[in-house]
């Protein structure tokens, strides 16, 4: 049977996938950095359900271990973790860019690079990337998180010329707005790391907590959406290199091809 281990799946990209692909009879390896996250994913019958927080090394080791204990094969990774730290770039300290680039990038990067000997030695395997929109254009006050996705579009791009002469394919995912806890979990980074009340941009800060509580998003789609492009990915024998999942990013991807730099920003100031 084939298997593939997912992080970040206590809730939902990861959580959607993770189910969704055990129903098509692909053996999933959920993990979750919070022991109350892996024993609710053991209790919906996700045995193997491990413990895994990325900004560790020696867990991803664990994790790996124990698949190969398990199976002796790892078909495919999925570097799910990660979340979003809005703020404009004068109102993220040096700390908090620092904390978003170790899981959203530097996590991704040390379970990429340990998981990259085990596929060589077998001879095969797809690790999927999980990117955003956001690593191709760029909003207003999302400095620290589209510094990460651009990160991690540029370890992606050069990794699969790295891996050209194998069989191991890396594939990124510019996933658009999905219904999830991440517009939540980036409204308590907000608060919890921007000075809004001291900031030129205070009332935009306000507008945007507002506009993400009522989660009006043009273009919304589920976490379905993403569960069923890792499932195609995992069915292909060779994957494509990049999936665009949402019409949002199908969309500013197509703008940001054709239109001057200036005029994309008109467009793009106006995105909250």
């Amino acid at each position: 049977m084939t298997n593939i281990i997912i992080t970040g799946c206590s809730t939902g990209i990861g959580f959607e996938t993770a189910n969704y692909l055990n129903d098509k009879f692909i053996k999933v390896y959920p993990t979750a950095r919070d022991p109350k996250d892996v024993e609710m994913l053991k209790e919906l019958g996700f045995e193997h359900a491990m413990l895994l927080d990325v900004t560790k090394p020696e867990m991803i080791t664990a994790v790996i271990a124990k698949v190969l204990e398990l199976d002796g094969t790892i078909d495919a990774w999925f570097n799910n973790a990660g979340y979003g730290q809005p703020g404009a770039l004068e109102d993220i300290t040096t700390t908090v860019l620092r904390e978003q680039f170790e899981t959203n990038v530097f996590g991704l990067h040390e379970c990429t690079k340990q998981i990259i000997p085990v596929m060589r030695e077998q001879g095969y395997g797809k690790i999927i990337q999980h990117s955003s929109v956001l690593g191709i254009i760029s909003l207003f006050g999302r400095s620290a998180y589209n510094a990460s996705k651009y990160a991690v579009e540029g370890l992606t791009d050069t990794l699969r010329l790295e891996l050209k002469d194998t069989n191991i394919y890396p594939v990124l995912l510019n996933t658009g707005p999905i219904a999830s806890h991440f517009r939540q979990t980036a409204v308590e980074k907000l608060k919890e790391n921007i000075d809004i009340e001291h900031s030129v941009f205070k009332e935009k800060y306000l507008s945007s907590i507002k506009e993400r509580t009522q989660q009006k998003v043009p273009f919304k789609e589920d976490a379905s959406s993403v569960a069923a492009v890792v499932h195609k990915i995992m069915l292909a024998d060779k994957p494509k290199p990049r999936y665009y999942i949402t019409k949002a990013t199908y969309l500013l991807g197509y703008l940001k091809r054709v239109l001057s730099t200036t005029l994309l920003d008109k467009i793009l100031i106006k995105i909250t």
